[in-house]
């Protein structure tokens, strides 16, 4: 998004609901199978493990780049969704080298995203909240940024596990779910 000193966005064009509809719908479908392969893997930090780790903050990048095109053809503003695409691409190259230091130096990592990212994604639902099904976006990046403290909490600990990445990610997605549920009623309302 381009500033938050605008008091009041602009309405968005028809076509930029539609299209961040199918992307949010995307990304519930990918949350919820990545979250069932990392509990699959028992949670461990063996070569699929890292894999996924290193998976999730880059298809967050492929999302944020159709979001970014898709929002700048319609004449949105786009900037905080360049940030989220440097936040998540330094996020990838940081996981995988935390894999081979062990499972807190990974939780370190993921909770620094998370806080940033979260306060990203609450600043871009703020920005969007015309458009309409932006609260669950809100809600989701205040949860995110209080689980990445939590994660950075839990890797000092003697119980640091991947598997609380789990529900950080399916939750995620059910709020990327529900935002893309409240965005087709916003649709049909308008």
């Amino acid at each position: 998004m381009d500033t938050l000193a605008a008091t009041t966005p602009a309405p968005a064009p028809a076509a930029a609901p539609a299209a961040l509809r199918r992307l949010y719908f995307v990304r519930f479908a990918f949350a919820a199978v990545w979250a069932a392969l990392l509990f699959a893997s028992a949670g461990t930090l063996g070569p699929l493990g890292a894999t996924l780790l290193v998976i999730y903050p880059l298809f967050d990048v492929a999302c944020a780049v159709v979001d970014v095109r898709s929002a700048a053809a319609d004449g949105g503003p786009v900037r905080h969704l360049y940030l989220n695409i440097a936040l998540s691409a330094l996020t990838a190259v940081g996981l995988a080298l935390a894999a081979t230091s062990g499972v807190p130096a990974v939780l370190r990592v993921w909770g620094a995203w998370a806080v940033t990212a979260g306060l990203v994604q609450l600043v871009v639902g703020v920005a969007r909240r015309r458009m309409g099904g932006q609260w669950a976006m809100i809600a989701s990046g205040g949860i995110s940024t209080l689980a990445g403290v939590s994660f950075a909490a839990q890797a000092g600990g003697a119980g640091a596990s991947l598997k609380t990445l789990v529900g950080y990610a399916f939750l995620g997605g059910v709020f990327f779910l529900v935002s893309a549920l409240r965005l087709g009623r916003a649709a049909k309302g308008a």
